[in-house]
């Protein structure tokens, strides 16, 4: 039996078992990539809903300041 360009079959049966692990190698890395990706997105999702909340809060604090001070303006003006 031969091979192209006179290669033993051999040598073509461990370039084939060497690419067989680099492309194992290479869909565990997809895979644990995808798994990261994933997490990050949760990660990025609770982040963004915690930040919606303390933008909420903020603008609440806010008014009662302005508030307040519109009060105290009043009386000040009043008295």
């Amino acid at each position: 039996m031969s091979t192209p360009d006179d290669v033993p079959p051999d040598h073509v049966h461990q370039e084939l078992a060497t690419l067989g692990q680099q492309l194992d190698r290479l869909l565990e890395a997809v895979r644990r990539l995808n798994e990261e990706n994933r997490s990050l997105r949760l990660s990025q999702e609770q982040l963004a809903g915690e930040r919606a909340g303390l933008m909420a809060r903020n603008e609440q604090a806010r008014s009662r300041v302005e508030a307040m001070i519109q009060r105290l303006k009043s009386l000040e003006s009043n008295g």
